[in-house]
């Protein structure tokens, strides 16, 4: 699924973010990238993701991935939901969009509604509404940071979602209550380099 291979990236090559890093996923692993705040994690999903180039080494995922950063990037605002999903799975039928925006408690109106008016919780379900109901989930999902910002009844709906998905997961999250509920099977702790 993925392979990092003494990756060292960043914004500025005299002060890399990550140093000679290395990753491998294999099959649908459930894995949690874990360190301190600065360490790189997010720098490293940029990476792992293509939106970041290596200064050495190389990142590169073998199937079809989608990743939900931080601001969710991955819906157009100025879209309503079934919009976004429609975009995102062309191929879906209307009883198909309706089906799959149900499961993740977008139904009749609720579809309707413009991203942009939408909370925290309700921009991240409706993201992985677009992702994993459509007919062909992509075979690996990265998330960062997924439940910040989300109330519990949210949290609850996010990870019911997650559980149903049998694909490989990489997640960013500090909250070991939600890795341990999405069946997180392994730890990788990214440590911050001085300097």
């Amino acid at each position: 699924m993925l392979r990092v291979e003494a990756a060292t990236a960043g914004y500025d090559a005299r002060r890399p973010i990550i140093r000679d890093f290395s990753l491998s996923i294999t099959g649908p692993e459930r894995v949690a990238l874990a360190g301190a705040n600065g360490a790189g994690k997010t720098t490293l999903l940029a990476l792992i993701a293509g939106r970041l180039k290596p200064f050495a080494g190389g990142a590169r995922i073998f199937c079809d991935f989608a990743m939900l950063d931080q601001q969710i990037d991955l819906l157009h605002r100025s879209l309503s939901i079934r919009e976004n999903f429609r975009r995102i799975n062309p191929t879906a039928d209307e009883n198909g969009r309706r089906a799959a925006l149900a499961r993740f408690m977008f139904r009749a109106e609720a579809a309707m509604q413009t991203v942009s008016t939408l909370s925290g919780g309700q921009l991240l379900r409706a993201a992985l509404a677009c992702v994993l109901g459509g007919p062909t989930p992509p075979q690996f999902l990265i998330l960062d940071e997924p439940t910040n910002h989300l109330d519990i009844e949210s949290i609850a709906e996010v990870e019911a979602g997650l559980r149903a998905y049998d694909g490989a997961l990489l997640a960013v999250s500090h909250d070991e209550a939600f890795l341990d509920a999405i069946g997180v099977t392994r730890r990788v702790e990214l440590a911050p380099h001085p300097g």
